[in-house]
C-alpha cells in the first residue's frame, strides 16, 4: 500500500478503535462511577444504553447522510461530535450529566463508524484491499477485547475520568489529519428516511426506558406502561413503513428470507445475553469478588479476548462443514457458558472455579463472530449486502441495550447493591435469562442455509462480509 492508502487506513483504523473502545470501556468503571456521582442501577444502565442506543438507531442513518452529504466531510463531524462528547463526559459533574454525553457520543460514532470502512475501501487498490480491512477488524477487535482491562487500569491508576479523555488527544489529531489525507466522495442520489429513524428511535427508547425503570416505578406505573407500549407501537409503525416505503432504511422483505431472518434474530438474542452478563459480572469481579477494576478487567480477558484466538479455528470449521453448525454450536457453547455460570456462582467462589465458564463463554463467543458475516452475506443478494450489513450492525447494538435493562430488572428484582450476597442473589437469575436467550439464538442460526447454498453465493459475499465484520464493533461484547 502507498501514502494515500496507508494515512486511510491509519485514521480509520484509529477511529474505528475509538469508536469499539467506548463500548466495553465502561463496565469496569462502573463501582467507581456509581461511588463518585451516586446514582441507581438504572442510572448506571443508563451510562451503558445511551451509548448503545444512539449508535444502534442511527448507524444506516448516519451513513446515509455521508452517502447524501459528503463522507469525508460527514466522517469529520462524527467525530467532532464524539471527541467533544468525551470530553463532555469525563467532564460530567452528575450522573445525569454523564449519561447525556454518552447519547452524544453515540451520535458521533453512529456517523463517524459506518464512514470509516466506506472511507478506507474507496482508498484502498482492490488487490490490497483484503489486507487493509483484514488490519481494521484485527485493531477494532483488539479495542472490543481489551475494553474492560484498559477501562479498569485507567480507572484504578489515574481516575475513570480518563476512560473518556484518552479519546480528545487522539480525536484532536485525527481531525486535522482526514481533512487533509482523505478524499471526499458521495452518493448524492441516496436518499433519507427520516421517518423511519424517528420511528425506531422512538420506539426503542421508549421499550428500554420502560424495561429500565420498572423496578423502580413499578411495571404498572404511567411512565413503565406509556414507555412500553407506545415503544412497542412505534416499533410496529417502523414495521409498516418497511413494508411500505419506497426506499425504507429497513426493507422488512429481506426478513422473508428464513436465513436473513434467522442470522439477525440470533445476532440479537446473542447480545441480550452476552451484554446483559458482562453489565452485571464486571461489577461482581469487584463488588462481590473484591477485584480492583484493572485485576476485574484482567480476569475479564478469558472471555472477552477468547475471540482472538478462536475465531481464525471458526473460519477455517465454517469453509469445511458451513457456517450454520459453527454459528450454532458457538451459540451453544456461550449458552452453556452463562447456565454453568449460574449453577455454580456464590457470594465466595473463587476465580479458579468461575474460569472454566468464562472460557467456555469465549470460546463459543469466537464460534459465532467469525463465520457469522459470511452466513448473513450468503442471505441476501448483492444488491442487498449494504442494508444487510447495517440492518445486523444495528441489531446487536439493541440487543446488547435490550440485554442490559433485561438483566438488570431481573437483578434489581431478585438482589442489589446491599451486601455481596444480595449481588449474588439478584446476578444468578439475571444469567439464567442470559443464559436462555443464547440458547434460543443457536436454534435460531439453525434457519441458516445449508453448506452448499451458501458457497454457492460466498464469492459474491466475501468482499462485502470483510466489511460487515467490521462495521459490527461486536466482534465482542459490550459497553
Amino acid at each position: 500500500m502507498r501514502g494515500p492508502a496507508v494515512w486511510a487506513l491509519l485514521i480509520t483504523a484509529t477511529a474505528g478503535f475509538m469508536a469499539a473502545l467506548d463500548n466495553l470501556v465502561v463496565t469496569t468503571a462502573l463501582p467507581a462511577i456509581r461511588e463518585d456521582l451516586g446514582g441507581k442501577l438504572e442510572d448506571l444502565e443508563w451510562t451503558v444504553n445511551a451509548y448503545t442506543l444512539t449508535f444502534a438507531v442511527l448507524l444506516m442513518f448516519g451513513a446515509a447522510l455521508g452517502d447524501r452529504f459528503g463522507r469525508r466531510r460527514l466522517f469529520i463531524a462524527g467525530l467532532t461530535v464524539f471527541t467533544g462528547a468525551s470530553a463532555a463526559a469525563a467532564l460530567s459533574p452528575g450522573i445525569d450529566e454523564l449519561i447525556a454525553a454518552r447519547a452524544v457520543q453515540g451520535v458521533g460514532a453512529a456517523i463517524m463508524m459506518p464512514l470509516t470502512l466506506t472511507l478506507l475501501t474507496a482508498a484502498v487498490p482492490a488487490a490490497r484491499r483484503g489486507m487493509a480491512l483484514g488490519i481494521y477488524g484485527a485493531v477494532t477487535g483488539l479495542a472490543v477485547a481489551s475494553g474492560p482491562l484498559i477501562g479498569g487500569s485507567l480507572t484504578e491508576h489515574m481516575s475513570w475520568q480518563w476512560i473518556f479523555w484518552l479519546n480528545v488527544p487522539i480525536g484532536l489529531a485525527l481531525i486535522p489529519l482526514a481533512r487533509l489525507r482523505l478524499a471526499e466522495s458521495s452518493a448524492p442520489q441516496s436518499r433519507l428516511d427520516v421517518p423511519g429513524t424517528l420511528l425506531i428511535s422512538g420506539g426503542l427508547f421508549g421499550i428500554v426506558y420502560g424495561l429500565v425503570n420498572a423496578n423502580a416505578h413499578g411495571w404498572t406505573s404511567a411512565p413503565v406502561l406509556t414507555g412500553l407500549i407506545g415503544g412497542a407501537a412505534l416499533v410496529g409503525w417502523f414495521i409498516r413503513h418497511g413494508f411500505r416505503s419506497a426506499n425504507p432504511m429497513l426493507p422488512m422483505r429481506l426478513f422473508r428470507d428464513r436465513g436473513f431472518f434467522g442470522i439477525n434474530f440470533a445476532s440479537l438474542l446473542m447480545f441480550v445475553g452476552m451484554f446483559g452478563s458482562i453489565f452485571l459480572l464486571s461489577q461482581y469481579f469487584q463488588g462481590v469478588s473484591g477485584y480492583s477494576p484493572a485485576e476485574a478487567g484482567l480476569r475479564m480477558l478469558p472471555w472477552t479476548g477468547m475471540p482472538m484466538i478462536v475465531s481464525p479455528i471458526a473460519g477455517i470449521l465454517a469453509d469445511r462443514i458451513g457456517s450454520r453448525p459453527v454459528i450454532s454450536a458457538g451459540l451453544a457453547f456461550q449458552a452453556t457458558g452463562l447456565a454453568w455460570y449460574a449453577a455454580t456462582l456464590s457470594a465466595d467462589m473463587s476465580y479458579a472455579a468461575q474460569l472454566p465458564a468464562l472460557i467456555l463463554s469465549g470460546i463459543g463467543m469466537g464460534l459465532y463472530f467469525a463465520p457469522a458475516s459470511y452466513a448473513l452475506m450468503a442471505t441476501v443478494a448483492p444488491a442487498d449486502q449494504g442494508k444487510a450489513s447495517g440492518t445486523n450492525s444495528a441489531l446487536r447494538e439493541v440487543g446488547g441495550a435490550l440485554g442490559i435493562a433485561v438483566l438488570a430488572s431481573v437483578f434489581s428484582a431478585q438482589g442489589g447493591y446491599e451486601s455481596p450476597q444480595a449481588f449474588t442473589d439478584g446476578t444468578v437469575p439475571a444469567l439464567w435469562i442470559g443464559a436462555g436467550a443464547v440458547a434460543a439464538a443457536s436454534l435460531f442460526a439453525l434457519l441458516l442455509p445449508s453448506k452448499a447454498k451458501e458457497q454457492s453465493r460466498r464469492p459474491a459475499a466475501a468482499g462485502a462480509a470483510a466489511r460487515e465484520e467490521l462495521v459490527a464493533l461486536d466482534k465482542a461484547p459490550a459497553h
